[in-house]
């Protein structure tokens, strides 16, 4: 199979066998666990070299050894929310890499309560960590992106919830959204500079993050834990299943080996059916 690059020449793939990040340098936040995790995990299988960005610095070492340690994986201590940490981090991944070709802002975390008990601080740390993170980590890549000549791939961890809305989520629904109008305008920037930006929109994925809304949700509405997980977060599913890591994961490397403008500025629902475009 032939595939044409964002700089007019073409690739050519013979097949399964062919590693879609080869040579790729990909910056992953939140990724000493969960979501961001599994993310690394299928990019460096399929040849990239990973920075593996977390608030836990502990966590991130670990996972980088896990995925194969010096030359393939580096844990990066990154508290997404602080701009002298982004660009320290920014800068140490090219330091230990030599370049990044792909960004996926992934650090997320989530409250839940009405919007009339929301307190504030709660809200803006919220938004803190998916907006601020966003655009942080995004402006620092962008920079390195265009000087050493274009090209690259931005990835926005969104959610159903960029599209849709469920009570008690109030910062989370709004911060969600906003990350579809951030790529948005990454992709109207970044495409004179063949850098292209997309959002991943999972469903409900069974990480630590989920499990801990679940009692959560409980409470708040009244309801058994099994009556969260069957009539809230899979009762618009097709088939009652939760989107796993490894579905998520596999959105991730189709957008970042899209190497054309064709699909730039686009989100992808990766829900098992809950939302329908």
């Amino acid at each position: 199979m032939t595939i044409p690059k964002h700089d007019g020449t073409f690739a050519h793939h013979t097949g399964a066998q062919d590693m879609r990040m080869q040579g790729k340098v990909a910056v992953v936040t939140g990724a000493a666990s969960g979501i961001g995790k599994e993310i690394a995990r299928t990019f460096v299988r399929e040849g990239a070299r990973v920075a593996i960005a977390d608030l836990n610095q502990q966590g991130a070492d670990a996972t980088a050894e896990e995925l194969g340690g010096a030359g393939v994986a580096a844990g990066v201590a990154m508290d997404v929310t602080d701009e002298q940490q982004v660009e320290a981090g920014i800068a140490k991944s090219l330091e230990v890499f030599g370049r990044i070709d792909v960004l996926v802002s992934n650090a997320g975390i989530q409250t839940v309560f009405p919007i009339e008990d929301f307190p504030f601080a709660k809200w803006k740390q919220l938004l803190a960590i998916h907006l601020d993170g966003a655009f942080l980590t995004t402006r620092a890549v962008l920079r390195h992106m265009y000087a050493r000549g274009g090209g690259g791939s931005i990835i926005y961890m969104g959610s159903v919830h960029s599209k849709e809305a469920s009570p008690l989520k109030a910062p989370y629904v709004t911060a969600k959204h906003g990350l579809i109008g951030l790529a948005k305008v990454v992709a109207k920037e970044g495409a004179a500079h063949g850098v292209r930006a997309n959002v991943i929109c999972p469903g409900f994925v069974r990480t630590p993050l989920v499990d801990k809304q679940i009692p959560e949700q409980a409470k708040e509405l009244g309801i058994s834990e099994a009556d969260v997980v069957k009539d809230v977060m899979l009762k618009d599913t097709v088939d009652g299943e939760f989107t796993t890591v490894e579905d998520v994961a596999a959105a991730a490397l189709f957008f970042a080996g899209f190497e054309t403008n064709a699909l730039t500025g686009q989100s992808l629902v990766v829900s098992h059916g809950w939302f329908m475009q």
